[in-house]
């Protein structure tokens, strides 16, 4: 049995009402092959392949009717700790033999459905776990914040073999200190147009809470960007711009003054080097308001 899939961000009804009942699934996924996360007609997407494999559901198991994202990557991107919300409907029938067995809320042991599901998936993503979602839970509307790394090699002779696909080549030597200095400026509650593409009817204000570099070895280096949201290329755009800090190309001023003057003037780092590892959302009590209140202020233009 199949299941229809359509965009919709409204909460899963309480059993009773709709009878749907909302999963809460945490994927990971190596971006190296797919056109991103949305799915596209004739292209290879994780959203695609991941409602594939949700629907290729045995006769009386949960039937998928909905994926909603936490944060969508572009093509290239990676994630270690992306998150999924889908309503599904229970399986209450007669017949023992056509169901697995069911929790409480009437799911078939989620356990098994994730060993399907990786079945079903090729090995560049994969589901890590399934949970009964908390009332009110919606994994792109109840987040508080999304967590990205990037990373970039300086070594001369480029990027270890085994990390090609997740790490950036940069031909100069960098400073970390130097981007640590620029990137600081740049926290905070601010209108990010300089680093972000334009869309139509949103708005380009985000919380920039977490913008720091670190050296992992003597050639890898890593940045850590965290935000309530962000916009179209808003991290590949701070990192492009932090590079040509940390090379010297750029003073560690000079992101700053791009941001005060809200126009383009960095390069967009490539997408490769950029990973999702993490996303945040309130106490259970508070995830409806939360969810109730995003959606009410997207509704109203004011956050893309």
């Amino acid at each position: 049995m199949t299941g229809s899939f359509s965009p919709r961000d409204e909460p899963a009804h309480p059993r009773g009402e709709s009878g749907l009942v909302r999963l809460r699934l945490d994927v990971s996924y190596d971006g190296t092959g797919f056109s991103g996360w949305a799915r596209q007609p004739g292209r290879r997407t994780v959203q695609g392949l991941l409602e594939e494999a949700l629907a290729k559901q045995p006769p009386g198991a949960a039937v998928p009717h909905s994926v909603v994202v936490a944060g969508r990557t572009d093509a290239g991107v990676h994630a270690t700790g992306q998150v999924v919300h889908v309503d599904v409907v229970p399986f209450d029938g007669p017949d023992p033999s056509a169901r697995l067995a069911v929790d409480e809320h009437g799911i078939p042991e989620l356990t098994r459905m994730c060993h399907r599901w990786n079945r079903y998936l090729p090995g560049d993503v994969r589901v890590l776990g399934a949970r009964v979602a908390p009332p009110g839970f919606d994994a792109r509307f109840s987040a508080v914040r999304r967590h990205y790394r990037y990373r970039v090699s300086d070594a001369p002779w480029g990027v270890d073999p085994l990390r090609r696909h997740d790490t950036l080549p940069w031909g100069r030597p960098l400073s970390v200190d130097a981007m640590n200095d620029a990137s600081g400026a740049l926290l905070g509650l601010r209108d990010f147009a300089a680093f972000c593409k334009q869309r139509e009817g949103s708005t380009t204000i985000r919380e920039l809470q977490c913008f720091r570099w670190r050296r992992l070895d003597e050639h890898l280096i890593e940045a850590e960007v965290s935000a309530d949201a962000f916009c179209h290329s808003m991290v590949r755009s701070l990192v492009g711009a932090l590079l040509l800090v940390g090379d010297g190309r750029r003073a560690t001023g000079w992101p700053a003054e791009v941001l005060s003057s809200r126009v383009r003037d960095s390069a967009v780092a490539p997408a490769h080097g950029l990973t999702l590892v993490g996303v945040d959302y309130p106490p259970d009590e508070e995830l409806a308001a939360r969810a109730e209140q995003t959606r009410n202020v997207r509704q109203a233009g004011e956050v893309s």
